[in-house]
């Protein structure tokens, strides 16, 4: 495998790695804690990474299935982060208790590009 497929495929899936982490351990407490905001940060900084990364070596977005939900991914990811910072600054006690189902949603989301990137890949 070429490197530098090699090196958007590490970015990837460190992305998955993180977001599932904060996520599912999120959804299991049904409680939204400041430590979750470390893994969603780490997510969204690895996924912009491996999405910039990808789009320098292909030279540019391409329009795709693929394209769309990714960029649909990548921007719920950031949404969702942002909110939850926010949420957790103010101290929002009900929000608190039920982000966990807006976070599973966005996390199933975003692994439709996951994984169309990971079968589209394989293809080539």
């Amino acid at each position: 495998m070429p490197i530098p497929i090699l090196t958007a495929l590490v970015y990837f899936t460190l992305a998955l790695l993180f977001y599932t982490i904060g996520v599912l351990s999120e959804k299991y407490s049904k409680l939204l804690k400041a430590w979750h905001l470390f893994f969603f940060w780490l997510g969204l900084i690895a996924d912009t990474l491996g999405t910039n990364y990808v789009m320098s070596i292909s030279g540019g977005l391409t329009y795709s299935f693929h394209t769309l939900t990714g960029a649909l991914g990548l921007l719920l990811m950031l949404v969702h982060t942002v909110w939850a910072t926010y949420v957790i600054s103010t101290n929002q006690t009900k929000q608190i208790t039920i982000f966990h189902k807006f976070s599973f949603t966005v996390w199933l989301i975003w692994l439709i590009p996951y994984f169309t990137g990971f079968f589209f890949g394989m293809v080539k």
